[in-house]
């Protein structure tokens, strides 16, 4: 029973995150995508 209980915090959990990442990164939304680091080429 503990080791069902841990398993769907961890799944929960990780459900959240991958939201959030998703929401962070701009999938499906082009636009929504963060810019790309460029400092340490352009010299």
């Amino acid at each position: 029973m503990d080791n069902t209980h841990e398993f769907v915090e961890k799944l929960h959990d990780k459900q959240a995150k991958d939201e959030a990442n998703k929401r962070r990164q701009g999938k499906g939304n082009p636009a929504g995508q963060l810019p790309t680091k460029r400092h340490g080429t352009q010299k």
